[in-house]
């Protein structure tokens, strides 16, 4: 795969620069992953072997899911990690237990803290820090630079573009949420050269009913799961105040994988396409 000269350089010099790893392990055989998205990157770099557990969100590739959980929900323990050997745990910056680093430090486990931002350079830089704790730092610089390639091509397609997307996180009617700024949904919609229809939050916020008509959206965009858990599409659109949005008088509500849409990873080009598929 070919590199430019001077883009290279500055991968290089972001990979040096990088302080979000606490612990580095020298030749890792033994990796748990507490990520989705770090899952797909290791997987990216040729480490699937060498990865022995996984977290919840990690469902992808399709070998992944197989693999052992090193819990039942979102929490991890060090009995839990340490059951497995690992010479290596990664997880996200801000996601791993104070008491559970320390105990990993005292059991002398390496773990790295990646830091995960939703901006194409964010993303290189996610790359790159993952390669480096994993010492496949010339790997980690070939995808980042090709990634980054990728991403150019898909943003300038729909840049343009004046469509609204409102995001939907259900689990039933009783757990729903939207999508804010500073989400990697958000992110993936601006990518795709949209807008989000909700503004003036970050994060998630409770569905309410006048949030809904005041955004007028003109896509309502959920999980696949959750567009099911409230009965497809047509159970939607007669949800109150979705037939007074665009979205709903146009009977554009449309859904996308969970990880695919919401990782911000490896596959972030193809979650760019598809939503660009589905909204243009």
């Amino acid at each position: 795969m070919k590199i430019y000269p001077l883009s290279r350089s500055i991968l290089i010099i972001l990979t040096l620069i990088s302080v979000s790893i606490s612990v580095k392990a020298s030749n890792p055989k033994r990796i748990i992953s507490l990520s989705g998205s770090i899952t797909e990157v290791l997987d990216g770099l040729g480490m699937g072997k060498q990865i022995v557990a996984v977290d919840l969100t990690s469902d992808y590739p399709a070998y992944i899911a197989e693999l052992p959980k090193v819990s039942k929900n979102r929490s991890v323990t060090i009995e839990s990690l340490s059951s497995f050997r690992p010479d290596l745990v990664l997880a996200l910056e801000g996601e791993l237990a104070a008491d559970v680093q320390v105990q990993l430090q005292k059991l002398k486990i390496p773990f790295a803290l990646i830091t995960q931002d939703f901006s194409k350079t964010g993303l290189q830089n996610f790359i790159l820090n993952i390669a480096k704790s994993v010492n496949q730092v010339e790997k980690g610089q070939q995808l980042a630079q090709s990634l980054g390639k990728e991403l150019t091509a898909l943003m300038n397609k729909s840049k343009n573009s004046t469509q609204k997307v409102l995001f939907i996180y259900a689990r039933g009617a009783g757990h729903m949420s939207v999508a804010g700024q500073q989400t990697a949904v958000d992110a993936v919609i601006k990518n795709a050269g949209f807008k989000n229809a909700m503004k003036g939050f970050t994060g998630y916020k409770t569905y309410n009913t006048e949030a809904l008509v005041a955004a007028n959206p003109d896509v309502i965009l959920m999980f696949n799961f959750g567009l099911s858990s409230l009965g497809g599409s047509e159970s939607i659109a007669n949800m109150p105040g979705v037939k007074l949005t665009k979205a709903g008088k146009n009977k554009r509500i449309v859904s996308m994988d969970a990880s695919l849409l919401n990782n911000y990873s490896l596959r972030l080009p193809e979650a760019i396409s598809k939503l660009q598929q589905l909204v243009l």
